[in-house]
């Protein structure tokens, strides 16, 4: 029995409609069976990874956990540069390409993974030379070279990851994206957890390195077989002709990217330069182990989605513009709601030498701005889309600018001032440019601006500061019921249109 008649007799009768039409559905099945693949090996390599992370962060303490923290943010920022934005590059053009020209995917492809590898070992090599420097000067931290050094073998295997995975979500390949992370996810546990018992922050970086070339690994073996599948063929041959794609589509998503990463390595350094930095840098990115996992949920439903809207070739549908728009956001928001009302469950997790109000803050407030990062995917999927990369590197603009002369101020209250400074930074971000998607008609109507979606932001704002505020648990809790019972009407009026278009 197959997953699509194993889901047919599993099915409850209420859902039978539901179930059916979406059966019907080309769209709908595509997308059913994309997200199923996407979220099926995510859900168990992730969970993996997400206990391991919480093992890593008890087994380090806040202090050195802190600067396994900022050696990873140190990775995040140069894979900018390293991987150069072949990854959505391949994405886009092999989606759009596989079936009408087949020979110039395999160039995409073929061109996507040299350029990686080459830009992937010009900046390791930099990191290498210039780790002394960094530690010190950057880092406040002398004793990091080394690890940073370690660091730099990541950067190039990521680089190469990057342009692999991208191009397997151009193949829709998620059943076997699915298989990759979940050999990922197992491997990742023993290696992170044993790396960091054995050799303390040492040992924990050269684990995230040997996962990182297992990844590397897997994904290699299915690009091939996808690859052969579809009958695209790795080759260099003529690929002069494909640099235009460089500059045009990668170019801007470096752009865009530069002023993320770089921006958040910056607010990262200013706050392990104050005193007892790194112990708040600790703090911090042990709240982050929750966003990652959210924002990895929603990076599982980008892949197939954005493998849609470049497949579709600028005919998207109202239907698919609005699951689009409202999938990541609605995960992001009923998954966040209970976390806003009960902080203290985070808390419990990482004990004692986390705990406190300021981890309590700092947590509320990632999570409000986590469900901004989830809402604006479906916008960044749009964009990537239509090429209009530009427009995703002048809202990341506005962003770094406020984020980081927020920061500078901010740092002196430790996780809670860093956490803060992003928040405020991806609410002005958001508020000035929601505005110019919505008058240009890049999305469906209401999607964007609805008294349904303020409704929602209003939910989400007043969590947000009972949270902040510390009120009583019973207050929360009782806060919890109609809080979801008025976020989900929401999204099914938001979603009612796109009912009534199929009916």
């Amino acid at each position: 029995m197959n997953i699509k008649s194993l889901a047919s007799a599993c099915c409850p009768p209420f859902l039978r409609p539901t179930f059916e039409r979406i059966e019907r559905s080309p769209i709908g099945y595509r997308l059913a069976k994309g997200i199923f693949w996407s979220m099926a090996g995510a859900v168990i390599s992730r969970g993996l990874m997400f206990v391991a992370a919480v093992f890593v962060a008890h087994i380090l303490g806040p202090e050195v956990y802190g600067e396994y923290g900022i050696v990873r943010s140190t990775v995040n920022m140069f894979v900018v540069f390293a991987g150069f934005g072949l990854g959505l590059t391949a994405s886009k053009h092999v989606a759009e390409c596989r079936d009408s020209d087949p020979e110039r995917a395999g160039r995409i492809m073929a061109m996507s993974g040299v350029f990686a590898l080459v830009t992937g070992g010009l900046v390791a090599a930099g990191v290498v030379i210039f780790a002394p420097w960094l530690a010190a000067h950057t880092l406040n931290a002398p004793h990091l070279t080394g690890v940073l050094r370690i660091a730099a073998l990541i950067l190039l295997i990521n680089s190469a990851n990057g342009a692999q995975t991208g191009a397997l979500a151009g193949f829709e390949a998620f059943k076997t994206i699915a298989r990759v992370n979940l050999g990922v996810g197992l491997s990742s546990f023993p290696l992170l957890v044993g790396g960091a018992y054995l050799g303390g922050l040492t040992g924990a970086v050269w684990a995230l390195a040997i996962n990182m070339a297992i990844n590397w690994l897997l994904n290699h073996l299915a690009l091939r077989k996808e690859a052969a599948r579809f009958h695209v063929a790795f080759t260099l041959r003529q690929c002069t002709a494909e640099w235009p794609v460089l500059w045009q589509f990668s170019l801007p998503v470096v752009a865009a990217g530069v002023m993320v990463a770089p921006a958040q390595w910056i607010c990262n350094a200013f706050l392990v330069n104050q005193e007892g930095g790194y112990a708040q840098m600790g703090v911090f990115s042990a709240v982050m182990i929750f966003q990652t996992t959210i924002l990895f949920a929603g990076e599982m439903l980008s892949a197939p989605l954005l493998a849609m809207l470049c497949n579709a070739e600028g005919q998207v549908s109202d239907r698919l513009g609005r699951v689009n728009m409202l999938s990541s956001w609605c995960i992001a928001v009923m998954v966040i709601v209970p976390l806003l009302c009960f902080p203290e469950i985070a808390e419990l997790l990482f004990g004692k030498a986390y705990g406190g109000a300021a981890f309590r803050t700092t947590f509320v407030l990632m999570m409000f701005y986590t469900c901004i990062l989830m809402f604006k995917q479906g916008l960044a999927r749009v964009l990537a889309a239509n090429s209009l990369m530009w427009w995703s590197f002048l809202s990341n603009s506005i962003w770094a600018v406020v984020a980081i002369g927020l920061a500078w101020h901010l740092v002196a209250w430790g996780a809670m001032g860093l956490a803060a400074s992003f928040a405020i930074a991806y609410a002005v971000n958001t508020l000035l440019l929601v505005p110019l998607y919505h008058f240009r008609r890049l999305v469906p109507s209401g999607t964007l601006v609805s008294a349904e979606s303020l409704v929602i932001w209003g939910i989400l704002a007043i969590l947000t500061l009972l949270g902040l505020a510390d009120v009583s648990l019973l207050v929360r809790g009782i806060a919890l019921v109609p809080s979801l019972l008025f976020v989900a009407i929401a999204f099914v009026r938001i979603a009612k249109p796109r009912l009534q278009a199929e009916a």
